[in-house]
């Protein structure tokens, strides 16, 4: 099994949303991670980002959310075309993984009509909700005619143990992380938003958007249980651990 690291976009916020102690004035630049899993009984894409279209017209696409969650990416910078880099296009993918519905990691999902989406029953419980828009769920991201299905609990996708889907709430009701377990490159952790940032993990701090912080830090001590066992986590937003990594046509396997 292979995977690939994909851009989804990229962001711009207060840096106070991950890190109480910073300058409310003080911003940072957020990378957006998608993984493409080559399986050899499928193509898993866990996460889709943002739509393309957010790069020229982000209130368009997200209204008001656009000035608190500012896309700064470029024109490639999205998971179709880093895709169409290597050679894939969105007919190849045949599983969806959202870890939670957010648009930054749901923005894609129209374009992989071919696709399975795969989340948590809680999130999309959550998405459903009259008041779903004020907590960052976007109908136009995330509701999509593709075939979806949901989990409860831990569910590993193809019975072997190479990609195992664990939910880890908190940062939403459903949020889901996934155990991807490589021959030569070892076990990683695909944390998303349950960790968005390196020091979320190593402090214990809660985002400030975070949905239910007892939920969440639940949750970080079992990633770091995880971590202990050998895994590499890869962090939702990280951007000093995203320039470390291999990305497009580079791989882990």
């Amino acid at each position: 099994m292979k995977m690939h690291v994909l851009s989804g976009g990229r962001l711009r916020m207060k840096k106070s949303v991950y890190l109480p102690e910073a300058d409310r004035a003080e911003l940072v630049e957020l990378p957006v991670s998608c993984y493409l899993l080559r399986h050899p009984q499928g193509n898993v894409l866990f996460d889709t980002g943002c739509h393309p279209s957010t790069a020229h017209d982000a209130e368009g696409r997200w209204g008001a959310m656009a000035r608190a969650m500012a896309p700064i990416s470029g024109p490639q910078d999205n998971v179709v075309d880093q895709l169409a880099t290597i050679g894939f296009t969105p007919d190849d993918i045949d599983v969806v993984v959202n870890s939670h519905f957010h648009s930054d990691h749901c923005g894609c999902n129209a374009f992989f009509k071919k696709a399975t989406v795969i989340c948590h029953a809680r999130e999309l419980e959550a998405a459903r909700r009259d008041d779903a828009e004020k907590f960052g769920f976007l109908a136009v991201d995330w509701k999509q005619p593709m075939p979806m299905e949901t989990i409860d609990g831990e569910r590993d996708l193809f019975n072997d143990g190479r990609v195992v889907l664990v939910p880890v709430p908190g940062h939403t009701a459903g949020m889901t992380s996934a155990l991807v377990s490589l021959d030569k490159a070892g076990a990683f952790l695909l944390a998303s938003d349950a960790v968005a940032m390196r020091d979320n993990l190593e402090r214990d701090i809660n985002p400030r958007n975070t949905w239910d912080a007892e939920q969440s830090s639940k949750s970080m001590a079992e990633i770091r249980r995880i971590q202990a066992g050998g895994a590499t986590v890869l962090f939702g937003h990280d951007d000093a651990q995203w320039q470390t990594l291999k990305k497009g046509a580079a791989f882990y396997d």
